[in-house]
């Protein structure tokens, strides 16, 4: 076979697109009207019914919770939000120019460390080290961003939700409407990053676990992974997309330039979903209501301009990253928390891979196509000119 060439057995398809890796159990992403689904439950259906407890149940124990099982579920939680000691050390000494995910990467490889189970990789153990990195996770972010701008700690509060908790920890904000109001579609998209079958971080993770190493260093991995800006950070983006505007009174003009001059609009377009991602509907109605909620539709009616001329001019819909930005600016989460945040969720997603990898192993080992040189005859280096 010439070099390039590729046999009838051996297709390639740049960056696996569209190429079969595995089985899961966990996810079904489908562009038809199902849409993405957790384990057989429509995520519309969950994101507008069930808290993101109740999903993380589902995705980590494989069905949704009673009553009982959602309490016991949530008292584990509340008493796995500490810090171990040398987590806590690491975080007061990071560098302040240290990037929020590197801190949580290395924070994450520290947790790995400090448990007595890491090394054990049996499913009950797993479960544990999954909901120890669920509780943990918000905490090294807060932690994080409260020391680097001088702001006293906050604990968790025994009495809030998870949502809840998480934007207290972020922004100290709780109690009243508003703060209950952007609890809520904190907890919707939660709900909504949870999973989403073998994307980057995700098949990232399933590699690594598939040589039988540890969930620390599984989840070290995904971590890695999200960090890269062609996976995680588009929301960051899109905020930040969303602050150069200003106003949507010059926000046609200002997409409307930008394609003129061939620059990537950020929030647009998916992989996988080429026509249309449902999250993005779900969100985009939260993210309104929340608008209206706080009084502010100044982002709203930037994304919602952007949305309509990227629509007109490029036939590309927006995905979850869009609209999720107008709702975590107006919480006032900062902007380089977003990824960080991605990880609060998407940690339930990553340890149910994880298990699932582990409980049905094969080593994860890929073909490559060789595109070097032919075959070379060794010369002797006094033979060589």
């Amino acid at each position: 076979m010439a070099v390039g060439e590729t046999s009838k057995t051996q297709a390639y398809s740049p960056g696996l697109d569209g190429v079969l890796a595995g089985e899961t159990a966990l996810c079904h992403v489908d562009e038809g009207e199902g849409g993405l689904r957790y384990r057989g439950y429509a995520v519309s259906d969950l994101a507008g019914n069930a808290t993101f407890e109740e999903v993380a149940y589902l995705l980590l124990f494989g069905k949704l919770p009673t009553w009982k099982e959602l309490k016991g579920f949530a008292m584990q939680l509340a008493a796995e939000s500490i810090l171990p000691g040398p987590v806590e050390a690491l975080l007061g000494m990071v560098p302040p120019a240290a990037h929020p995910m590197d801190i949580l990467r290395t924070s994450v490889s520290l947790l790995g460390m400090t448990d007595a189970e890491a090394a054990d990789n049996s499913h009950q153990a797993n479960l544990r080290k999954s909901l120890r990195l669920l509780a943990q996770i918000p905490l090294i972010i807060a932690t994080v961003h409260r020391l680097a701008n001088g702001k006293p700690g906050l604990e968790p509060k025994p009495d809030l939700s998870f949502a809840e908790n998480l934007l207290f920890l972020l922004t100290g904000r709780r109690g009243d409407e508003t703060a209950r109001a952007m609890a809520r579609v904190l907890d919707v998209s939660l709900t909504l990053y949870a999973e989403h079958e073998f994307n980057a971080s995700t098949f990232s993770a399933r590699v690594t676990a598939s040589t039988m190493t540890d969930m620390y260093s599984a989840v070290t991995s995904a971590i890695g992974t999200l960090k890269g800006p062609l996976h995680g950070g588009a929301n960051e983006a899109v905020a930040e997309m969303f602050l150069d505007v200003t106003s949507g009174d010059r926000a046609e003009q200002w997409v409307r330039e930008a394609l003129a001059h061939k620059r990537r609009i950020m929030g647009f377009g998916h992989r996988v979903l080429k026509k249309g991602d449902t999250r993005s509907a779900i969100i985009q109605q939260h993210a309104d209501r929340l608008s209206r909620i706080c009084g502010d539709l100044r982002w709203y009616g930037i994304a919602t301009t952007i949305d309509r001329v990227m629509q007109q001019e490029k036939g590309l819909y927006p995905n979850l990253d869009f609209y999720t930005a107008v709702a975590y600016l107006l919480m006032g989460i900062p902007r380089e928390l977003y990824t960080p945040l991605f990880v609060c969720s998407r940690i339930t997603g990553w340890c149910a891979h994880v298990m699932e990898q582990q409980d049905h192993n094969r080593l994860i080992r890929p073909r490559a196509l060789y595109t070097g040189p032919a075959p070379q005859i060794y010369v002797h280096i006094d033979g060589r000119r």
